[in-house]
């Protein structure tokens, strides 16, 4: 709980400064860019100092079938949320589905362990408050990065700490040390399905910094609108943090096309993540970034034959 209120008080005082600061760089959906580059700074230590060594030791020891069960287990988990989202946005049939998906899969499926439903025709969705929000018209506000928690803006941000937690099952774990081991067991395997495909990012992105923003924002309006999204305003221009000679800096906001992921490409689920809910250790959305680059897919889904 303390988390979310604290979370909620630096949205605040981050709101406060976007309002009475002008852009630091050239991007203006950017303007808090010297904060958000440390931030990022940070939150990647943290990532290479502890979260990356422990998910290679994982990626190490478990077996790839076992893997991927626990992330079809945990991929389950979200699908109830996904359906409540899709109804909240109007998409009646793409909420029976996530209902659907979750009772074949929680019983058919072995408690989810194998993705019986796919097979079954029933697509992977992905869908959260903070797009739900984006449908009924809010805007997404400035881009933020959180501290260990990654890039996300003001309205995702927002929908992540007053409601988005509501909706993951994990949190209504009664007994503490489980449900901490059952969160820190999530979020370490959804980190070693992304190894490779952030290792390609990191040697391919002049810019970290600007290609995860430019990613992040990309992404998340192609989900508000399904991948159908409205022609963007055109970008007056890269940002002056990473201009150092001026092409580069272009280079290195330029993101992949914002097409939703397939059901096949989403893998440990950015579902998972997507009631995004996690204890504090690296970033929420860290994967929804990684896995748009289309570097490496996350690996197959196990299926009860």
């Amino acid at each position: 709980m303390l988390q979310r209120v604290m979370g909620l008080v630096l949205l605040c005082a981050l709101g406060g400064l976007v309002g009475g600061c002008a852009t630091v760089g050239g991007n203006p959906n950017d303007p808090l860019e010297g904060y958000n580059r440390a931030m990022f700074s940070f939150n990647d230590s943290v990532d290479k100092a502890f979260v990356k060594p422990v998910a290679k030791g994982y990626k190490e020891v478990m077996p790839r079938f076992a893997r991927t069960g626990v992330t079809n287990f945990f991929s389950n988990l979200g699908d109830v949320w996904i359906g409540i989202n899709n109804v909240l946005q109007g998409k009646i049939g793409r909420g029976v589905s996530d209902f659907g998906r979750f009772a074949i899969n929680t019983t058919v499926g072995i408690a989810g362990l194998f993705d019986v439903a796919s097979k079954a025709g029933l697509q992977k969705h992905n869908e959260d408050f903070g797009q739900t929000l984006g449908r009924w018209g809010m805007g997404s506000g400035p881009y933020v990065v959180l501290p260990l928690l990654g890039p996300s803006d003001v309205r995702d941000g927002f929908s992540l700490f007053a409601v988005d937690w509501h909706g993951d099952p994990l949190w209504y774990v009664n007994n503490i040390p489980t449900r901490n081991e059952l969160v820190a067991g999530r979020f370490v395997d959804q980190r070693a399905n992304l190894l490779d495909a952030s290792r390609l990012m990191e040697e391919a992105a002049l810019d970290p910094y600007a290609y995860v923003r430019s990613a992040y924002l990309q992404h998340r309006r192609s989900l508000v609108y399904d991948g159908n999204p409205p022609p963007p305003k055109p970008d007056p221009g890269p940002s002056s943090k990473s201009s150092a000679g001026g092409a580069s800096a272009a280079q290195a906001e330029v993101a992949p096309a914002a097409a939703p992921l397939s059901a096949s490409q989403e893998g440990p689920a950015v579902a998972a993540l997507r009631p995004r809910s996690y204890e504090p250790v690296v970033p929420r959305n860290y994967a929804a970034v990684i896995e748009h680059s289309g570097a490496v897919s996350p690996g197959p889904q196990i299926t009860k034959r």
